[in-house]
């Protein structure tokens, strides 16, 4: 038998050292394969990857204490609140629940001496207690569970609440997208980096304050039992391996982060996809579309390999640090006044007495390194945690910054770009001045420059007052659309003076008109809801009327009334939709409006009714068209050839008019 039990240990060492030096192996060729696709990808194929701004750091630290202190701010506001009471609630099951874990380890050791004793009337006695508290136990446990999901419901809409409420302030929501270049995809942090920090958060609060309670408890009835060495000697342990772990644990914060921004990518590919669709269709892209994704994909899955590797080398050291070291310390601690003969505690006890407080004692004791070992293994989810909630951080700083009119951008370097020139006029995003007054519009000295830098005109200077329309024409990329997005302030002055109505009173009328989610009504009136309607006092007669001059009266008819609710981008045809958002313009009826290509899917008599009846109720135009039977219409051009120059002229018998 001996020599079988030899043969047994050296097998398993055997076996132990072949499974080590497997792991070393594989993750070796983890570290070389992830290095080598690193390398490989160092340019990114996707557009949307290179906006990498500052990197964060995602450890746990005084910085993140900070963070999580600044977040849990928003998602608890007052003392008294809902989330305080669910806090609250949370607390005291837990309580309660560690005092029926020591009522059970209690209760359970006196059945067992029972049993060992063979008393049939203790047995039942604490049988039955056993049995009647049941039902109050399994209450507590689903109060518990029931306060966590609520109060992970409650911090989510909290923040969810507090981030939309800055993103969709103003024009920050296109500013992130087209201004700044440090979020890459806010859909993917505003939903799941959110439910998932909120629900980490939670389960956190959870693992850290029901094994320090048990902790104290545990030490309070350990001492009575086995002195306070024993206790201590178990706080030391967890305070060693806990600072150990923490070290080796740091990579799984960044790590996070990766896998997050991989995952953003993953779901833009494919966004991206459907929203083009058509257009890759007819181009039959379906192949390369099916390369980017694959690669996409590919990079996700490679990160996630190597996430779950260095998770399962994280856990073999976890599980025999915090589980079974832990249970090794608490044997050695639990057996010594056992041990020692000449312990005062055991010198008179029976077998069974001695039997009973030990068990009483090593169960108690187990639950508290098992406590310790929780603990140890919450540094891993804390980790974890950092790494939302450095992602969670930097967006509500980038929101902040954008609502304060500041974005960060790699700027083009004019020094480069102007060649033998001189001078340069410096570009400070914000620096120019806007000045709000109705009927006018008016451009002085203002540098038409793109985000990143890039000038298209030096120096605009025009004015142009209500009831004169301007014809906008130019080639592909001269500036024609850059001028609408710094009227409409989606873009910022870098110098000079505009004047302009404020942006209620401006309207701009895309080339593909937005159709928003709702009914027929909805289409019109956008972004104005029925209740702005009625305050308007415009009546659905008048909307109707709106229809019937763009020739679209029938589609009440047709679509099934006011009420109708229909996916409207795909119900109506392209010239329909461009001749409703022509009805939009006349329902709101503002002082300008930028119509940029809108009407070229319109037959010529429907356009030339459409601009009648803008002059007619108000309406100055400014309208980017190639169409030559426009240019009765308007009474200035506006003339940008694509290489820093432009004309701004009166429109006479003797123009020259150009287009098509």
């Amino acid at each position: 038998m001996a020599a079988y039990s030899k043969y047994l240990s050296v097998r398993q060492a055997v076996v132990a050292g072949a499974a080590a030096c497997a792991l070393l192996c594989l993750l070796r060729k983890r570290r070389r394969a992830a290095a080598k696709h690193g390398k490989k990808n160092e340019k990114p194929t996707l557009q949307n990857n290179e906006k990498e701004g500052k990197k964060e750091r995602a450890v746990v630290d005084r910085v993140f204490v900070a963070r999580i202190c600044r977040i849990l701010k928003i998602m608890v506001p007052r003392t008294f609140c809902k989330e305080t009471g669910y806090l609250i609630l949370i607390a005291v099951m837990l309580i309660v629940r560690t005092y029926c874990d020591i009522w059970m380890i209690q209760n359970g050791t006196v059945i067992e001496s029972a049993i060992i004793g063979r008393s049939r009337k203790d047995f039942k006695k604490y049988l039955f207690n056993f049995i009647a508290a049941m039902p109050a136990i399994s209450l507590v446990n689903n109060f518990l569970k029931y306060g966590l999901n609520e109060l992970k419901l409650c911090f989510r809409v909290r923040l969810t609440k507090y981030l939309y409420e800055e993103y969709l302030q103003a024009y920050t929501y296109y500013k992130m997208g087209n201004l700044d270049n440090r979020i890459a995809n806010p859909d993917q942090l505003l939903t799941q980096d959110v439910e998932k920090f909120c629900n980490s958060v939670v389960d956190l609060y959870s693992n850290l304050s029901k094994p320090f309670l048990d902790i104290v408890l545990y030490i309070f009835k350990l001492t009575n039992a086995i002195g306070a060495q024993g206790p201590a000697t178990m706080m030391a342990y967890l305070i060693v391996s806990g600072f150990f772990l923490t070290r080796l644990r740091r990579p799984i914060g960044k790590m996070t982060i990766a896998e997050q921004k991989y995952e953003g990518e993953y779901r833009f590919v494919n966004s991206r996809l459907i929203t083009n669709s058509e257009e890759i269709a007819f181009y039959n892209g379906n192949l390369r579309e099916k390369q980017t994704i694959h690669k996409t994909f590919h990079k996700l899955v490679e990160h996630l390999h190597n996430f779950i590797l260095f998770r399962f080398s994280m856990g073999f050291i976890d599980t025999i640090i915090a589980k079974y070291l832990a249970t090794v310390v608490g044997y050695l601690v639990v057996s010594r006044p056992f041990l020692n003969l000449a312990h005062p505690r055991h010198q008179k006890s029976t077998h069974s007495e001695l039997l009973e407080d030990y068990y009483q004692s090593g169960r108690m004791l187990l639950r508290m390194s098992q406590a310790l070992g929780r603990i140890v293994l919450a540094g891993r989810e804390m980790t974890r945690l950092a790494g939302f909630t450095a992602r969670i951080t930097e967006l509500m700083q980038v929101l902040k910054d954008l609502n304060r009119g500041r974005y960060q951008r790699t700027m083009i370097s004019q020094h480069e770009k102007d060649g033998d020139r001189t001078q340069t006029i410096p570009l400070i995003p914000g620096t120019g001045e806007i000045i709000n007054t109705d009927n006018l519009i008016k451009f002085d000295h203002v540098p038409l420059a793109t985000p990143n830098g890039d000038i298209l005109i030096r120096d605009l200077n025009f004015e142009v007052r209500s009831g004169a329309n301007v014809l906008i024409c130019g080639p592909n990329g001269c500036g024609k659309s850059s001028l609408f997005r710094v009227l409409g302030e989606l873009w910022p002055l870098f110098g000079g003076c505009l004047t302009k109505p404020e942006r209620g009173k401006l309207f701009y009328v895309p080339q593909r008109p937005y159709m928003t989610l709702g009914t027929l009504r909805d289409q019109v009136i956008y972004p104005d809801t029925l209740e702005d309607q009625r305050k308007k006092g415009i009546s659905d007669q008048v909307l109707k009327e709106y229809l019937d001059n763009v020739q679209l009266g029938q589609i009440l008819e047709r679509e099934g009334g006011w009420d109708s609710v229909q996916d409207w981008m795909d119900v109506l045809s392209g010239g329909e939709k461009q001749r409703m958002a022509m009805a939009r313009l006349f329902y709101h009826k503002p002082q300008f409006a930028i119509l940029d290509e809108c009407t070229s899917a319109v037959s010529v008599d429907v356009e030339g009714y459409i601009y009648s009846h803008c002059r007619k109720v108000g309406i100055t135009l400014f309208t980017v068209s190639h169409r030559k039977s426009l240019w009765k219409h308007h009474d200035f051009y506006l003339h940008m050839d694509g290489r820093g120059n432009y004309e701004f002229k009166k429109i006479t018998e003797d123009t020259v008019e150009f287009g098509s």
